[in-house]
């Protein structure tokens, strides 16, 4: 109807006088311009899918901002492109954790394709917000399979599935590096956020790893920011030989700098559970490469777009694990680390 209509004006100006089909041409022109553009728009599908992302902390911190990055890569390596063909939803907690609900909820409002969940305190909000939409786990610390989120690792059942981080068989490793590097090894005080939902299993397992090891560990709970320096500087326990931090995106990880400037005062060599503690100062960490799989948490974003259901995708663990040690502060907290430590160290600050 379109082409049939600028055939007949245009017809009907070859009786008119030419200065009058002139500008008769010239309406014809322009009304074709403008609908160009709105004719393409239509004609174009609509492939832009909408992924939602969870996350504890904030834009500025960081740790947080370098794992978005590498999620972004990820994408990007796929043959994802923001705004061509896909379009990012970060949602963040801040400093209110219990948020995390009403973000959930508003990603599945807002009918978002998929939702990459950081952490099992987001896989669980995401969890109870929706069973229909596919939820990606990007580094859940808690066992996905005894949280229930998955029926198993090989086969999820469910509209979850994503990566494991093995949080809490970790934290064995991290006291055997301990015992490994410290002349004395004795108690071991442990600084946790007791409502984090991955503390009591974590306590459990660390324990049975420390019976194993022949020390004795301290529970130093923190709860608020400022329960940190108090964690420290009580006087009605036995001294300890180490510290071992639990992770934790509500309050330890977003005060990292006070607590490594404190086991600095305190002559605490502490093990931590990322490398970005390190970088900022901390003694040593033993962790899965936390970027790396951020960037993986990207392929099964992709699997999901292009079909594949979430039911289907085996549950991966963590294959790269980086051991970082700061040499500056170990020099400050009086240690030599050993030869047999420092050759399998993944990076060495110096």
């Amino acid at each position: 109807m379109v082409a049939e209509g600028a055939w007949c004006a245009s017809w009907r100006s070859a009786r008119l006088p030419g200065s009058m089909r002139l500008a008769s041409l010239a309406v014809i022109l322009a009304i074709g311009l403008l609908a160009a553009p709105v004719a393409a728009e239509a004609q174009q599908p609509a492939n832009v899918y909408r992924v939602g992302r969870l996350s504890g902390g904030s834009p500025d911190d960081p740790l947080s901002k370098n794992s978005f990055d590498a999620f972004r890569q990820g994408l990007h390596d796929l043959g994802w492109i923001e705004g061509r063909n896909i379009a990012l939803e970060p949602r963040w907690t801040g400093a209110k954790p219990a948020s995390v609900r009403d973000l959930a909820a508003e990603l599945v409002r807002f009918r978002v394709d998929v939702i990459v969940a950081n952490g099992s305190p987001m896989v669980q909000a995401a969890r109870q917000a929706t069973t229909t939409i596919p939820i990606v786990m990007a580094a859940s610390g808690a066992d996905p399979v005894a949280a229930g989120f998955v029926a198993s690792l090989a086969r999820p059942g469910r509209n979850i599935t994503g990566l494991s981080l093995l949080a809490a068989a970790l934290d064995g490793k991290r006291l055997e590096l301990l015992k490994e590097v410290l002349p004395e090894f004795g108690p071991v005080a442990v600084l946790q956020n007791p409502d984090f939902p991955e503390s009591t299993n974590r306590w459990r397992d660390a324990e049975a790893a420390a019976k194993s090891l022949g020390v004795r560990l301290q529970a130093w709970p923190v709860r608020t920011p400022q329960e940190i320096e108090a964690a420290f500087s009580a006087t009605d326990r036995p001294r300890p030989t180490a510290l071992l931090v639990f992770s934790d995106p509500v309050v330890l990880e977003r005060h990292r700098g006070r607590i490594i400037a404190l086991a600095l005062k305190y002559q605490l060599p502490a093990i931590y559970p990322w490398r970005s503690y390190v970088e900022a100062g901390g003694f040593m960490a033993y962790s899965p490469s936390l970027l790396d799989m951020h960037r993986r948490s990207a392929y099964y974003v992709d699997k999901i777009l292009k079909g594949a259901k979430p039911a289907d995708l085996p549950v991966e663990q963590p294959t790269k694990f980086d051991l970082v040690i700061n040499l500056k502060t170990a020099k400050a907290l009086g240690l030599t680390i050993p030869q047999s430590i420092l050759v399998r160290a993944d990076e060495i600050i110096q």
